[in-house]
């Protein structure tokens, strides 16, 4: 996140350390059931021949007499209106308040040195994408040994080719011929637990919403699932013999009112299906 990993403390405080970032990217399926990722970070350690405070073992430390082991310095200025103080980092001891005559060999007087490491990551189901997860305590080491920050995961979720998230539920398009349209069929649906085959009436009209309940996402931190919405498609032919021209002009001539009889509360069916 932009922070020095190995920048001195203001002053004799044990500063906190820095935040890491990290991505993964993940698939929709894995979303949906969670999943554990390894990550590598190249992080700041605490030394582990200091202890963390950047001093060779069994050397001494002197408190800084120009600061007295503040770490800063104030200047008082006298003006007409009163005093008026400013403070500065102490350029003597650069703000540590300490003198340091023999510093870690191991981390060169850092306190930290840094390192490759694996993280697990556990991505919980139902997360969404760009959406972060932190990990406390796993960042850089603090100064002189102070808190480590934290690491943040940004979590990516892949475009799936045949599924589209919205929120916690799920859609897909099915494809049906006009004949199997017509005349009912059994047709191979995509879901999120893998292809499965589902009956569709004879009948069946295009844009047509058919929803399997709680088969989505599940409610990320929360109870139950979205659902699986999916819409009909009818292909249409668009090259045809002069054979099938003239079969579909029989058929044409001996439809009726009846034949396209429109499906009662279809378009409130529809808006129902995509509240």
């Amino acid at each position: 996140f932009g922070d020095d990993v190995f920048g001195v403390a203001t002053g004799p405080r044990r500063a906190r350390g820095a935040d890491i970032a990290a991505e993964i990217e993940i698939d929709l399926e894995e979303a949906a059931t969670g999943i554990t990722r390894e990550v590598p970070v190249q992080v700041a350690m605490r030394c582990a021949e200091c202890g963390g405070d950047g001093v060779q073992p069994g050397t001494p430390v002197t408190t800084c007499g120009d600061c007295g082991g503040s770490g800063r310095i104030q200047q008082v200025t006298q003006t007409a209106l009163g005093e008026f103080i400013r403070a500065h980092p102490c350029q003597r001891c650069r703000g540590t308040g300490r003198i340091v005559e023999h510093p870690c060999e191991a981390c060169a007087g850092a306190g930290r040195t840094l390192e490759e490491r694996s993280l697990d990551v556990q991505v919980p189901p139902g997360i969404h994408d760009s959406q972060r997860i932190r990990l406390s305590g796993e960042g850089h080491a603090g100064a002189l040994g102070g808190q480590a920050g934290d690491v943040y995961v940004l979590v990516r979720i892949r475009p799936h080719e045949r599924l589209v998230r919205e929120g916690d539920d799920v859609y897909s398009t099915v494809d049906l011929t006009m004949t199997d349209a017509a005349l009912g069929t059994r047709a191979t649906i995509w879901t999120l637990e893998g292809e499965e085959e589902h009956e569709f009436e004879p009948g069946a009209q295009p844009g047509s919403v058919r929803v399997l309940r709680g088969r989505g996402m599940p409610v990320l931190q929360g109870f139950g699932r979205g659902d699986h919405r999916v819409l009909v498609n009818v292909v249409v032919p668009r090259q045809l013999t002069e054979e099938q021209r003239r079969l579909l002009g029989e058929f044409e001539a001996t439809a009726n009112e009846e034949t396209y009889k429109p499906d009662e509360g279809f378009f409130e069916k529809l808006k129902s299906a995509f509240r």
